[in-house]
């Protein structure tokens, strides 16, 4: 594909990325490959951008057209949210994750995005002290970005080296400093897709405990570690959660992922009850009453957004219902990407290509909505390039927090399986040219 690599290098010159690539943000490399598709007419192997695949379940659309024929589109929602989409995260916490938390810990929000921007703005003002925020990565690169526009400080480290019972003293190095207001991760991982296991969890959750910091747990593809069903509501197993280990816990789900519903932002906080009323003498310095709840509610979500899309409130409560009373099972829904990812990863480790992050301690990774990707004798520059020269795109781990600098994070949804073929050819003539270098 030499005229393919001389469009390629043309676009990077022309944007200013440089020979740096792995640093480019995620919407850098979409627009570096939609002008290169423009250019070339060449359709790539898109995996750089995290966004649903599938169409949203029918259930949301019809809701949510009901719901602005009838009028909510001219009437402001609560700031607090629909008291019916608040009831059924409610019992959705206890018949997936086995969580007693009260309609009032349950709360709408404009996306995870719109979560992590409001509790970022809340938890570091709790404590004078406290006041940065510890990523365990690789991680959403944008939740960073947004400590960067607040001017949070923050410190992160790979999870990579530190799996299971060695995770105690790395993460107990960082929390006894008495810095941190928190610690963020998501599971299953955005970008790695690995999964905290349940010693892991523990040792986050009585750490948090012994040093008063709150978890801040990102459960965006909830139910999608398909190693295991969570679709059947009130049974076994339930969602593993830092909530089993410590009272200082905030959970943030999405209807982004797990019901394609992106585009109408819309999804939840769950706030532990046993800090939703707790007073925070910090808080006064910036809100009215300082309880957590109150501040996060009436203080940080009140100034960013008056409110949550009303009709799409209505349209999540819905499929939340459905789910709750058995009648939509969520999982079955995004086994899917489970598929493609299945398919995709044999293609790739076919012609050369190894998993960056390939266990969870002791386990294979599931197959999901992600993977990582090295290559022999490549760094991530020079696989970022040489995937583009053969129209097939990624990201870098680099701008994930990982250390693991030589890989790439590959996302299925945008890939269709009557690809699959173009892809497969692509990887061969990629493998071909660069396995004896």
């Amino acid at each position: 594909m030499t005229n393919l690599k001389q469009v390629v290098d043309k676009y990077i010159e022309k944007l200013g990325i440089g020979e740096d690539i792995k640093s480019s943000t995620i919407r850098e490399i979409v627009r570096l490959v939609n002008l290169i598709e423009a250019e070339t007419g060449i359709k790539y192997i898109r995996m750089e951008m995290g966004v649903p695949g599938l169409p949203s379940p029918q259930i949301m659309i019809n809701a949510e057209i009901e719901a602005i024929k009838s009028g909510v589109t001219s009437i402001y929602p609560m700031i607090e949210g629909d008291a019916q989409l608040k009831k059924e995260i409610a019992r959705f916490a206890k018949l997936f994750i086995n969580l007693d938390v009260s309609e009032e810990n349950c709360i709408p929000a404009v996306g995870s995005m719109q979560s992590a921007m409001a509790l970022f703005l809340t938890v570091n003002r709790l404590h004078e002290k406290q006041n940065k925020i510890l990523f365990i990565d690789p991680g959403f690169p944008v939740q960073k970005q947004q400590c960067n526009v607040l001017g949070i400080d923050f410190t992160t480290f790979d999870i990579y080296d530190f799996r299971g019972e060695k995770l105690k003293d790395k993460l107990e190095s960082y929390l006894k400093t008495g810095d941190y207001s928190s610690v963020i991760y998501s599971t299953p991982n955005n970008p790695s897709w690995i999964n905290f296991t349940e010693k892991e969890l523990k040792i986050i959750g009585e750490l948090c405990t012994k040093y008063d910091v709150i978890a801040l747990e990102d459960l965006a593809y909830f139910g999608m570690d398909f190693r295991y069903d969570y679709s059947q509501p009130g049974k076994e197993p339930f969602h593993p959660t830092v909530a089993n280990y410590t009272k200082n816990y905030v959970l943030m789900l999405s209807s982004s992922k797990i019901f394609n519903f992106a585009g109408e932002r819309v999804a939840s906080i769950i706030v532990s009850p046993y800090i939703f009323d707790k007073v925070y003498p910090g808080l006064k310095r910036n809100f009215k009453i300082p309880k957590f709840g109150y501040s996060l509610i009436y203080g940080s979500l009140y100034t960013l957004s008056a409110g949550v899309n009303h009709s799409g409130q209505i349209a999540y409560a819905k499929i939340l219902k459905a789910v709750n009373d058995g009648e939509y099972n969520f999982v079955e829904g995004v086994k899917p990407y489970a598929e493609k990812a299945n398919v995709m990863k044999r293609l790739f480790f076919e012609n050369g290509f190894k998993l960056v992050y390939d266990k969870d301690e002791d386990q294979p990774i599931s197959d999901g909505f992600y993977f990582t990707l090295s290559y022999p004798g490549m760094d991530g520059n020079t696989l970022m390039k040489e995937m583009l020269y053969h129209g097939i795109s990624a990201i870098s781990l680099k701008i994930t927090g990982s250390d693991r600098h030589e890989g790439v994070r590959a996302c299925v949804s945008q890939v269709k399986p009557e690809q699959f073929e173009d892809l497969e050819q692509r990887l061969k003539e990629f493998n071909l040219k660069n396995k004896n270098k």
